[in-house]
Order: C-alpha cells, then structure tokens, then sequence
C-alpha cells in the first residue's frame, strides 16, 4: 500500500484504528475468470457457505477456466452446491470471457463505468460483482461497495455504534477515504470479518 493512500486514511480516527489493528485485506492471486467465478459463488450467501461451495467447485474443476467450466457437466456443478441459476451464471461468464478481453490488461483503458457496463451485459453478473471485479482483479483504488452487505454493516458498526445508515450517509463517510475507498473498503472487511 502507497504512503498517501496511508496518510489519507490515518486522517480518519476510526480508519488509523483500523489500519494499527489489521494487517491489510488479502486474496490468493486468482486469475481473472476465477475471480469473476468466486463473486458469482459468493452471490447471496453468507461467507462460509460461499467458501464452502467454492472450494468444492473449484476441486471438481482442478483447472478453473472458461473452458473447463464449459465442459464440466451442470449436474456435477449442482452437486458441488451450485444452483442451476448460477451454472447458467459461471457458463455465461465462460463463454463472455471466450468472446471479449476481460483481463486486466483488455480492460485497463477502460474507466470504472465502462468495465461496469461491459461485465453486467453478462447475465448473472450485476452491479455488485462487477464491482468486485473493479476492487480485486482490476485492483481500481476508489470503489466503495455499497451494495455489499459486509461493507454496509462494518461501516455501521464502525461508525454508526450499529444503527442502521442510509447509503447516502456511507457515502459521505467515504468522502474522506477518497481516492482510496477500495484500500478503507479492505479494512472494513477486515475488521468485520475478525467479529
């Protein structure tokens, strides 16, 4: 993490908290297409249960890419804990990433709304997971995930004492993180996590 994305957040008491207290938000090096496959898994369930499905459907296929997903059978999918919506969801994603470039490199000239545009004409892949592709593949350094559920309520036991916020209030909690919301937004999810 660049020292000005640690000055800007250290100017908010509640994110220097954060920043002592936990070591910065990870992930394993997915490429993209796995990536995109884990917040489509992700989609509507709790944590474990994603990571449960995920490593059950990522042993099935060994080598998670759009061609194996292609060619593995949907009901080896369902048994691995995929709803028949979200093989329909993974083979889209498949076939989209066969037809266009959305890699990191085919999409770096791309602005955030251009990339949020191009990922939801996949169906299956809404606002949310596009979102997360922009925060973790394409590593863009002001998302702020409002539609995440995680986020919302580590931001309302962080700064609300637990009370329910509107988004236009997480918002502009926000505004003092930018440009560096997705870096705040790591540490929230760190914090909500380790409760």
């Amino acid at each position: 993490m660049n020292d000005d994305a640690l000055s800007t957040l250290r100017e908010d008491p509640v994110m220097a908290e954060l920043l002592d207290r936990h070591d910065p938000y990870s992930e394993a090096n997915w490429s993209e297409y796995e990536r995109l496959c884990i917040s489509i898994i992700n989609q509507q369930l709790s944590t474990a249960s994603a990571a449960a499905v995920k490593e059950r459907v990522f042993s099935l296929l060994g080598d998670v890419t759009p061609k194996t997903v292609l060619a593995a059978d949907d009901d080896d999918l369902r048994d691995a804990g995929l709803s028949r919506t979200k093989v329909e969801y993974l083979k889209n994603a498949a076939r989209a990433f066969q037809r266009n470039d959305l890699t990191r490199e085919g999409l770096s000239e791309h602005s955030n709304e251009e990339v949020v545009d191009a990922l939801t004409e996949i169906k299956g892949v809404g606002e949310w997971t596009a979102r997360m592709y922009l925060l973790f593949v394409l590593e863009r350094e002001d998302i702020l995930p409002l539609g995440d559920l995680a986020v919302r309520r580590g931001i309302q036991q962080l700064y609300g004492n637990g009370a329910e916020l509107t988004r236009e209030e997480m918002r502009e909690i926000g505004e003092q993180w930018r440009p560096y919301r997705s870096v705040a937004t790591r540490y929230i999810w760190a914090e909500y996590e380790s409760e």
